[in-house]
């Protein structure tokens, strides 16, 4: 039976129908029987019939070209895909159709079958994995064709299959996820249309054939691909829609869940920037309802219980947070009910105090410290409430570190789940703490000026600058001691970067004039000076600048003088 399977060589698919017969045929025979049993006679007449249909196989003649017409002077060329499956195969086969001058052509191109999965798999995921078959064969032969394509349809029997790739509004498993997103990576849903299984040439593919005279409804394109056949109907995606969504197993159930958070004190507090402040404003709020009450009823002013005092009001907002942040915890330990698995602080093993507060249990009740170190009061870290007192308690210690600002809370009776990451986040978005820890910047350096850059003799431009004093002699008189001070007075050249030094008795400008005068006598005249402005330097340059001006106009006068002489010797 292998050796007969294996000698059908048909990688085009053209006579696919005929070899999943066989593929068929030896799955079922070798499901029950080993492999030197007897297989059943009704098997083994199948198994007869599928040789028959091979040998007729001999009598089947294909056309050496697709299309009667060369694809390079054709003017419209379609390629269109057809789909089915089936409970034991799935199969796609494709057509080419094009468009000359005189009629309309169409043939063969490619087909091909699978055997089906035995079992778990429904006739929709069937039909889908058939879908995919036809995307993979269109993939394929288009890399294959070198030419251009006006269009690429895709056909199918299933409208199930049709609605899932036409699908906005739902969600499937994963099984059908996977396979409509592959069909969707090389179609979309617009070239998708519906055929009926009598006019699908890919149901042959499914079935299997055992005649060379069946096998022509697999080779030949259908009837319904001409123009004027009316029975291919090109239906828009808006028409697919899911079929039976409620009862489809396929298709996630929708959970949609509504109710109202109480979040009053969120909002609120997302209008202060500073913990003191929304502290002081909740004082103020509740004296004036205390004045107003005793308005009406007679109380006595300086009784301790009617106190408004900054610890209770902080009490009491930690309070209102915590009934909008934990309200199934309190609700729990008020009943004696153990605390839902999923809770956020079912581990902290939270313990309800007298005024109705959470508080971080542990083995620390018999102790003598305060209850604010034994049993700090747990806080929300998703609420407003929380960053206010990062923020507080961060100022409080001089803008320092994380471990600071987490130990300051601790001290004061606060427990923030998840404490860590909001710190590290305030201290990141801290204004001084940014300052403070930022890296120092630098002064970005202008251009270098043109007489740095443009080539020119040595001391053409030259900077100017003094260093020194230093000691050069020490003198013994009358009054003690007497030093004798050095300077220098450095010419450096602009473009080479060369140095001249000058030394000078006195930072005088009279000194400063002559230790020029000798930089130029050596040197040459100077194009352009640069200085520091210095005092004793600014009296000179008002005097080089004369002094070059006028040795430029010695220069010239000189030259025309030359130029006469020069003359007058031609004459």
């Amino acid at each position: 039976m292998l050796s007969e399977l294996n000698s059908i060589y048909d990688p085009l698919g053209f006579v696919a129908p005929v070899s999943v017969l066989g593929k068929i045929l030896m799955r079922d025979i070798s499901k029950g029987y080993n492999w030197d049993d007897p297989i059943n006679p009704a098997l083994e007449e199948k198994w007869n019939i599928f040789k028959d249909a091979v040998k007729t196989l001999k009598d089947l003649q294909i056309p050496r070209m697709m299309i009667p017409v060369s694809l390079s002077t054709a003017n419209d060329i379609e390629l269109h895909i057809f789909s089915d499956a089936s409970e034991k195969a799935v199969g796609a086969v494709a057509y080419l159709k094009v468009e000359s001058t005189e009629k309309q052509h169409t043939g063969f191109v490619m087909g091909k079958t699978k055997l089906a999965p035995s079992h778990g798999h429904t006739m929709p995921r069937l039909e889908l994995c058939g879908a995919v078959l036809a995307t993979e064969l269109a993939h394929i032969i288009i890399d294959s064709l070198d030419v251009e394509l006006k269009t690429v349809q895709y056909y199918t029997d299933s409208k199930v299959v049709l609605g899932y790739i036409n699908n906005k509004t739902r969600r499937f498993y994963n099984y059908v996820s996977n396979r409509v997103e592959r069909i969707l990576k090389y179609s979309s849903p617009k070239q998708w249309n519906y055929i009926s299984t009598k006019n699908n040439p890919a149901d042959c593919g499914t079935r299997g054939v055992s005649s060379v005279d069946e096998l022509q409804k697999w080779l030949e394109a259908p009837k319904i691909l001409c123009k004027e056949s009316d029975d291919l109907t090109h239906v828009h995606a808006e028409e697919f829609p899911l079929i039976s969504p409620e009862d489809d197993k396929e298709i996630r159930v929708e959970v949609k869940k509504t109710g109202i958070k109480n979040i009053f004190l969120d909002n609120f507090s997302n209008k202060f920037s500073n913990w003191k402040r929304l502290v002081n404003v909740i004082k103020r709020i509740k004296e004036m309802v205390k004045n107003f009450r005793n308005r009406r009823k007679k109380h006595d002013p300086n009784d301790a219980t009617e106190q408004v005092t900054p610890k209770s009001v902080e009490r009491l907002l930690l309070c209102i947070h915590q009934q909008e942040h934990f309200p199934e915890e309190i609700e729990s330990l008020r009943t004696g009910r153990s605390i839902p698995s999923a809770s956020t602080i079912i581990r902290l093993s939270p313990i309800l105090d007298s005024d109705g507060l959470l508080r971080v249990g542990g083995r620390l009740g018999l102790s003598c410290l305060p209850i604010g170190e034994t049993n700090p009061i747990i806080v929300s870290n998703k609420s407003p409430i929380s960053k206010l007192l990062v923020r507080h308690y961060h100022e409080k210690v001089k803008h320092q570190g994380r471990l600071f600002t987490e130990g300051s809370l601790r001290n004061h009776g606060l427990w923030i789940i998840g404490a860590k990451r909001l710190i590290s986040s305030v201290l990141f978005n801290c204004v001084p703490c940014r300052k403070l820890r930022g890296k120092t910047e630098f002064q970005k350096m202008a251009d270098l000026p043109s007489e740095r850059l443009v080539p020119a003799p040595p001391f053409t431009n030259v900077g100017i600058d003094a260093f020194g004093p230093w000691n050069v002699v020490t003198r013994k008189t009358r009054g003690g001691s007497a030093n004798s001070k050095r300077w220098a007075i450095l010419f450096t050249c602009l473009g080479t970067r060369a140095v001249h030094i000058e030394v000078v008795e006195e930072m005088s400008t009279s000194s400063f004039i002559n230790a020029l005068r000798r930089f130029i006598a050596i040197r040459g005249n100077v194009k352009e000076l640069r200085s520091d402005r210095g005092t004793n330097k600014q009296n000179k340059l008002c005097w080089s600048r004369a002094h070059i001006q006028g040795h430029e106009q010695n220069a010239s006068c000189e030259c025309r003088r030359r130029a006469n002489e020069g003359i007058l010797k031609e004459l």
